[in-house]
């Protein structure tokens, strides 16, 4: 499979792939809130983003609006810098401990989520295969959950994802 792979991207020019440029994007978030993910470009500088995330046992949905700012850096057109908002919901699970009588057991409790995202990154396109790397962070908060006001300010991810 990976010989096969290899063989088709070799097999299509660059130039070929510039041309023809992208609409959408799959890859994979790895990071406190990992995950699968989604792109849909409207045009060159605006997308959405989908992303399916799990961590510390939950599982949630984010849907974003994201910018792309392509010519902030002189040295590369290949390194975009991609910011935007967003909103989130799913569910949460946790335990309680309880203690009566010297015994302790444990309760299974759960909630729904909702919140607020935000998002900043870099990402860097291979223009002769159709993948791109890329680093950001998705601060967020919950106004829905386990805690009334939930604030992350530091969810940094590593991405990969294909381009097509």
């Amino acid at each position: 499979m990976k010989r096969f792979l290899i063989l088709i991207i070799l097999l299509i020019p660059g130039h070929i792939i510039l041309a023809q440029g992208f609409n959408h994007a799959v890859g994979i978030r790895g990071g406190l809130s990992s995950g699968f993910e989604y792109r849909i470009y409207t045009n060159d500088t605006n997308s959405y983003k989908f992303l399916l995330s799990t961590g510390d046992d939950r599982l949630q949905l984010h849907a974003l609006k994201e910018f792309h700012q392509w010519d902030m850096f002189n040295f590369t057109d290949r390194l975009v810098f991609v910011y935007g908002a967003g909103i989130h919901a799913g569910f949460e699970r946790w335990d309680e401990v309880h203690h009566k009588n010297n015994t302790s057991w444990y309760d299974t409790r759960s909630a729904l989520i909702a919140g607020l995202d935000g998002l900043a990154g870099l990402e860097y396109i291979f223009y002769e295969a159709p993948v791109s790397i890329g680093f950001e962070v998705k601060p967020y908060f919950n106004f829905l959950g386990r805690d009334f006001f939930d604030v992350e300010l530091f969810d940094f991810a590593f991405t990969v994802k294909y381009l097509f």
